[in-house]
Order: C-alpha cells, then structure tokens, then sequence
C-alpha cells in the first residue's frame, strides 16, 4: 500500500501563490512548489526533482495532473516558468542543473554558508617550527587520544574555519580550551577577542561550566588564565535578535566585534542561522565549530555539521574527529552499543541488548495497557528517588541530572506530554505542592525571552503553589534566581524530555521509552542521541522490531551544501 504523501496547508497555499504570479504557469510548476515548500518544512533545504513519490502518494493531493517521472522532462518544464531561475537568479524557486528545486531563501543561506566556510579554510603562513615548540607545550605527544586533539589544534590554529567532532567524553571542550590558551598565548601582547556561543542556554550553561573546569586543569600564568573567556551566549543572543522586522542585529553591515567565534553543540545549529552566524563575522575572523555530527541535526532546516564533515575529504575542510572516549572504560555497554547504533548494526545492536552481559544497559520489553503505568511509576519513583528528597533549590538543581524520561514523541501513550502527566501523579506532585512542601518539580522553557535572559531549553525547579510560584534557575556566573511563573515564557513539566530536548544535556541514568510501532522520527541518530545522554546506565523499553528498525533507518536531509563546498554543481 502506497503511503499518501501529505501536504500541509501552506505547501499549497505557496503552489498557488506561485502559480498564480508565473506568467507561464503549469501542473509541473504546482508540484514543484508544494514539494519544495513541502521538503523544507520536513528538515530539508531543498527537493530533489528524481525523489518524485508514486503518482499514487500525489493523487488525493490536488486535482492536478501529476508532474512527469523523467526529471529532463520535469526540468524543461520549469526552466520555462518565470519564477524559477538558475543559481544567482533572484526568483521565488531556484533549479539548479542536477535537479534540486529550491526556496530561494534556502538557496541563499546554502550559499552564505558554503562561502563563509571556503573564505576561511584557505592554510594561513606559518612558523611550522614555531607552530610545533607550541603545540609541545599544549598538546605534548602522548598516544593516539591526545595526538588527535594535536591534530585538531593545528588545524584550528592554521585555519580560519575548523571542526572538532567526537563523541560525548571524548574531550572536544578540554581540546577548545586548550587551543584558545595557546591562541591566546601567541597573540602576545594584541591578545585576539573570543566569543563562545551555543544554540541554547543550556547547551551554554553546560560550556560555560565545561571550560572553566578545563581551565582549571591547565597550568597557566595567572594572566593568561584570566584572559581566558567564560561568558557563554545564545548564538540568538549574540546575533541580537530584533524586537521588530525579524533578523538581527549583527549581519553583514553591523559585523560581531571578535576574532575568535567557538560554537558548542554545532549539530543543533540550522542552515538559516549558520548562515546568519558566518555573516555577521568579520572576514578575518577565526570559526572553530565543535559537535557531535553523529547526533541528531537540527530541528529546522539542514544538517550542516553533518554536510560539512562529510565533505571533508572533497573540499579539504578542517575536520578532526575524536575517537578516544574519556568517560567510558573498554568494557563500556553504553560506548559498545552507540558505536553498534551508529554502524548501522542492528542485529548486533539487539544482540547485545538481549546479552544481559552489561551492567549499564538494561532492556525489556515494553508493558502494554494499565502494566505499563503501574511498571511506568515504580521506575519514576525508584529513577527520581534523591531528586525528592532535597529540600533546597540548590539541592534540587544539583540532582536534576541524575535522572531523566526520555521519548522520541510528544504526543501519545508513550509520548512526554503524558509521560509528565505518569510522572506527575507516581509522585504526588500536586498532593506535595502544598505550604509545608519542599518538593520542586523541574521546568523547562519552551520560549524565548531576551529581557529575562531565558531561552528554550532553561531548565529549572518550581517551588510555591498557585499564583505564587516561583521557579529557580542556575545562574551563568554562579549561584541561583527565582523568577515568578507568571512572568516566565512558556515552558513544560521536564520528569521527561524529547530525545531532542534532550541535546546538550547528559544525566547519570537515561530511561528511554520508545514507541510499539515504527515512527518517522525514529532513526539511529536519534537512538544513538539518547544512549549517550547517559553517562552511567542506560534503560529501554520497547519491542525489538520497532529497536531494530529505527538503527537500520538513518536520516538523510536533502541539500547541496557538500556540492558548494566542493566547488561542485551550481
């Protein structure tokens, strides 16, 4: 049976916008429109005019005639239409000569993307003899572990624009500290301005943390310590998001007032705002991107980490890939099965699964009906068992990560929304929250505000009742504010979490709840996502069937970044 492919609302109301203004218009053209407008909103910058799905999957779509199966045909069709122009043309739809139909802004941030990077990869001058008395210093040769984060160095220190990828542990924030140090060093006298930044605020909280824990660990002159940055901004926050007319603030013409950008938990960053980000730089101005290109991309469009590590053998794009694990041991379950999910192994996946050989991982299957609430809400209370029991603020936010639901969906049986709604009642949330309570329930925001300084993904604890309370967060520099309720952005109960609201965060125990049936969610980055939030001990419950599939599904999003990066197609 041939699934139906669903256009939304606005996929069509765009085709018909376009289709009405084209002074050539065609049925070619309508489809073209939809399923561009409709490949963006699923995570893609472009369609892909030979990924047409089966007459049949359009049909109940439109009483129009469904486009051709022969691309060529396809294509001539298009290049006849007035809004639609090749690369470089300014049109509501651009073709480009393999067949990728794009919005014309997606095009445009392919672009800014693909030419911020190559301005910058270009190896500068360099004292080699110079450049190796100081890696010594930094980065003295040690084993494969340390010689990679060498590696990475000299690339960062080399280039203008480098990626440093690996796994959760594998030391990309102690490697950055260790290159800002040295970059620091050798700027002498005219030391170089250097901004962190991150896609969220938690995600910023947790590098703020992480470089002044590595900092630490360094044996440095107290005035190179001190030189060292520990702001860590939103990238939103750090572009200047406008209050009116959208955009912001820093761009092309209002360029960011530094010499170094490092971004933290680049998987997470879209195409639109990667471009945003590398417009607002100055020409000169030094990138060092860190991630996990193996973890879940962005929400919006593009999978730019992805593409660009990807690309790094066509368009000699700085890459360094960590592959040393500092947090799991050699006889690491949680290490063995990521790297199984990432292969694509799901036969030795499920294997080790069922082994019962590893005491960090746990699986069984997943209860069904009244079971799976009961069994549901001894696991929540077992899970949150210290969480309750702090009596402070500071107390609750310093074990809020020794546990944590997590799911791929919002919605349903096994969805967050009412895995809350279980957790809520497993322990008495609302029976607690009386005068005499300390319980404190985690909050997460789920909004944006700039003035509060608050941004999707903050997470606190709520105390008080009713109109009068109060949620605590960690302060960036140290220490606690509360914020009443009724002034914060929006924002949920966080006993669970998406797998992708998970990013940016690790906890001591994870259990993951996957669903009874296959869902276009599930993929092995976004298996592999949740097993490494666990720093200690993974749970999951599911059937093997929907396990299996979900490690042999990998996400692929559609673009022609690599192309761009490679001087290929335009």
């Amino acid at each position: 049976m041939t699934e139906t492919l669903r256009l939304s609302p606005l996929d069509i109301h765009f085709a018909d916008f376009i289709v009405r203004i084209d002074r050539h218009p065609c049925d070619e053209l309508w489809w073209g429109a939809a399923l561009a407008s409709h490949a963006t909103g699923r995570g893609h910058s472009c369609f892909l005019l030979s990924d047409l799905p089966e007459p049949a999957a359009l049909a109940p779509q439109s009483l129009r005639n469904p486009p051709p199966s022969d691309v060529d045909q396809w294509c001539g069709s298009l290049e006849q239409c007035d809004t639609v122009g090749a690369p470089g043309e300014y049109t509501p739809l651009i073709l480009d000569r393999v067949g990728r139909l794009y919005l014309q802004r997606c095009w445009g941030y392919e672009q800014q993307v693909a030419s911020g990077i190559l301005s910058r990869i270009k190896p500068g001058s360099s004292d080699e003899q110079g450049l190796d008395a100081a890696l010594d210093r930094y980065f003295p040769p040690q084993g494969e572990g340390v010689d990679l984060q060498r590696s990475a160095a000299r690339m960062a220190l080399t280039h203008r624009f480098s990626v440093i990828s690996g796994g959760p542990g594998s030391g990309k924030t102690a490697t950055a500290a260790r290159i800002l140090a040295l970059l620091l060093a050798m700027g002498g006298d005219s030391r170089p301005k250097i901004t962190l930044a991150a896609p969220t605020g938690k995600a910023a909280l947790r590098l703020q943390q992480s470089i002044i824990q590595a900092a630490g660990r360094l044996a440095l002159p107290d005035d190179l310590r001190d030189a060292l940055p520990t702001e860590v901004r939103t990238i939103h926050r750090l572009l200047g998001v406008r209050s009116r007319g959208g955009g912001f603030r820093h761009n092309r013409d209002n360029r960011l007032p530094c010499d170094i950008l490092l971004v933290d938990e680049a998987s997470m960053v879209d195409l639109q705002l990667m471009s945003s980000t590398l417009e607002a730089l100055r020409d000169d101005a030094r990138v060092i991107l860190l991630g996990d290109r193996n973890q879940l991309a962005s929400v919006e469009a593009g999978a730019v980490l992805a593409d660009i590590c990807d690309s790094e053998e066509r368009a000699s794009v700085p890459v360094t890939q960590l592959t040393k694990s500092y947090r799991f041991g050699d006889n690491s379950g949680i290490a063995a099965l990521s790297r199984l999910i990432n292969s694509g192994d799901s036969a030795g996946a499920t294997a080790l699964l069922n082994s019962g050989e590893c005491p960090d991982i746990l699986w069984r299957q997943l209860p069904t009906g009244r079971s799976f609430d009961g069994e549901f809400a001894a696991a929540v209370r077992d899970g949150y068992a210290d969480y309750v029991q702090a009596v402070s603020p500071e107390e609750a936010l310093a074990r809020l990560n020794s546990f944590k639901v997590l799911s791929p969906l919002r919605g349903g049986p096994v969805g967050v929304e009412n895995l809350n709604r279980l957790s809520q009642a497993a322990l008495n949330v609302e029976q607690t929250h009386d005068a005499q309570s300390t319980f404190m329930a985690p909050f997460m925001i789920t909004g944006n505000n700039y003035e509060l300084g608050l941004y999707n993904g903050d997470t606190g604890v709520v105390t008080g009742r009713d109109d009068g309370r109060t949620v605590w967060f960690e302060n960036p520099d140290g220490g606690l504010r509360h914020i009443s309720l009724l002034r914060l952005p929006p924002g949920d109960a966080a006993f669970a979490l998406t797998v992708h609201k998970s990013q940016g965060s690790e906890f001591d125990r994870v259990l993951l709840i996957l669903p009874d049936q296959v869902s276009d969610v599930l993929s092995r980055e976004l298996l592999y996502t949740a097993v490494t939030r666990a720093r200690s001990r993974i749970e999951i419950w599911g059937t093997e069937e929907v396990f299996r599939q979900a490690v042999e599904r990998r996400t692929v999003r559609k673009s022609g970044l690599q192309d761009a990066l490679s001087g290929g197609v335009s």
